[in-house]
């Protein structure tokens, strides 16, 4: 679209960009404040260093872990003849409708050994490998066959193939997605809380918690922050550069597909050993504790459907509500990328929101709730912060889910609808909202998805009184109480496939995944 950026919508498109750039001040800021002294001290103590030693050494483990899986998965679904390939094709996807805390629930509740590192590191991986498996096996789809006869005429064995002609090709989704799943190591909270694994967020929690200084938290908050950029800034070098574009349509056919031959049974184990441990563990455990008794539970604890009842309908409550709040917060900015695309600050304010997925919930809680104290005491504690809270958290989801729904509509029957008078917020409340309604209400589902199990941010921002079905799980598990922690568990698995199921078809599943770990 052509003629003048409306400044109206240019100032609402702001705001996104406003919040993320005042979470940051207020860290930073409240970390600086007991002084560079003690903040240095806090940085090079022994404490720091053993969190920092954890955290880093999990993120690396099972980003790689991952990445391997994750492309070795994709790989055999789409270019083997590995039996059942649908079906593991489905649930190579599945483990993202099973948020990463339930997956911790079901393996501590199985046994106690799975605590700490190991289980930190098998849980992580089983839950985020799918951010890697969608899009490297979306890539392999896209491939030109051509350029692997080419190889194969040249002498090129198949492993000569795929390292040298198949596997370069893969690397932005692979980088793409190791990205995705190193940042959501960084910021994971529940899942390890309950492995008893410390890290930078478990470490953030209980100095808060504790009552201890603000600045302490914040000061590790802020190393974590760095982290998290950092890795942004890794992916960017590794990833900037190369360039995968080829000339022409490539080969109107579909790609070869390998035989495994003697390697088909061990890839069906593999696919077999995959699913249980990603999908199969925490289903069966949640199956499994929902027909046992309170008493049966390491600790009793009886459930009452009342408080069932008022934990889900206040997590849908909440999912609602900040859906809303985040679909109207971004729907300014993904009329102006749609509508404007290629304006320098269009571009600017489209990335921006992106920032959010590098900074963990716990960071962003605390950052609000200093702001909150020290400039709007009021709004401490209120539904109103923890659904602004949600929104900076899951913005981009919604941001790509609108876009892509905007982009969709017509551009002429706006400039009909221009033509008749109406004005650009005419125009929107007439024509575009109504044509892209259906896509709008995905994106929305994804973000109800991802507020309905976020753990962190409501633990610190819910107003007193406040319980949720992520938190009655997380005050289940912390006491053992495993049996009490199941109806919870199972219904947040339940909304959880059902939206996912839901925004899958409407956008696909590469499109899904994409706004899932972006």
């Amino acid at each position: 679209m052509r003629g003048r950026l409306p400044p109206a919508l240019v100032f609402l498109a702001s705001m996104p960009a406003l919040l993320v750039a005042a979470l940051i001040v207020a860290t930073v800021g409240d970390a600086l404040g007991s002084g560079v002294t003690h903040l240095l001290t806090e940085f090079l103590g022994s404490a720091v260093i053993r969190l920092l030693f954890n955290t880093l050494g999990l993120m690396i483990a099972a980003t790689l872990l991952a990445t391997l899986i994750g492309t070795a998965t994709a790989f055999l679904v789409v270019r083997t003849d590995v039996p059942l390939r649908p079906l593991w094709q489905a649930l190579g996807a599945a483990p993202l409708a099973v948020p990463a805390f339930i997956a911790s629930y079901a393996w501590v509740s199985l046994s106690p050994h799975f605590e700490k590192f190991g289980g930190a590191l098998l849980v992580t991986t089983c839950a985020y490998f799918p951010l890697v498996y969608l899009p490297v096996a979306a890539s392999l789809k896209r491939l030109d066959p051509m350029q692997e006869d080419v190889a194969r005429v040249l002498g090129t064995s198949s492993f000569g193939a795929f390292v040298r002609v198949i596997l370069p090709q893969l690397r932005p989704a692979m980088l793409g997605g190791g990205a995705l799943v190193a940042l959501r190591a960084l910021t994971e909270f529940g899942a390890f809380a309950m492995m008893r694994f410390q890290t930078f967020t478990t470490q953030i929690y209980l100095v808060y918690t504790a009552g201890l200084t603000g600045s302490v938290a914040s000061a590790l908050a802020l190393v974590l922050l760095m982290l998290c950029l950092l890795v942004l800034v890794a992916y960017v070098l590794l990833e900037g550069g190369h360039s995968y574009a080829s000339v022409g349509r490539g080969a109107a056919r579909a790609a070869t597909v390998y035989r495994l031959g003697v390697w088909r049974l061990p890839a069906l184990a593999f696919l077999v050993l995959l699913a249980a441990a990603s999908v199969g563990v925490p289903l069966g455990m949640t199956v499994f504790w929902l027909t046992q008794h309170g008493a049966a539970a390491i600790t009793p604890a009886e459930v009452s459907p009342h408080a069932v009842f008022q934990a889900t309908w206040t997590s849908i409550k909440l999912g609602v509500g900040g859906a809303i709040f985040t679909s109207v917060l971004i729907l300014p900015l993904a009329l102006l990328a749609s509508r404007w695309p290629g304006r320098r600050m269009v571009t600017w304010l489209s990335q921006v929101p992106w920032l959010a997925q590098g900074l963990p919930g716990i960071v962003v809680a605390l950052s609000f709730i200093t702001v909150a104290i020290r400039i709007v005491p009021w709004l401490y504690q209120s539904t109103l912060l923890l659904l602004v809270v949600y929104a900076i958290l899951f913005m981009p989801f919604a941001l790509v889910g609108i876009r892509a729904a905007l982009v969709q509509s017509p551009p002429l029957l706006e400039e009909i609808g221009r033509g008749l008078g109406y004005g650009w917020f005419g125009v929107l409340r007439r024509i575009t909202l109504p044509l892209a309604m259906p896509g709008v209400g995905a994106a929305a589902a994804l973000v109800l998805t991802s507020i309905v199990s976020e753990l962190t941010a409501t633990l610190l921002l819910a107003p007193l009184g406040t319980e949720t079905l992520a938190m009655r799980v997380w005050e289940n598990t912390s006491t053992l109480a495993f049996a009490g922690a199941a109806p919870y568990a199972a219904i947040l698995i339940g909304i959880s496939m059902v939206t996912s199921w839901f925004t899958a078809s409407r956008f696909g599943v590469a499109a899904h995944a994409t706004a899932v770990g972006s």
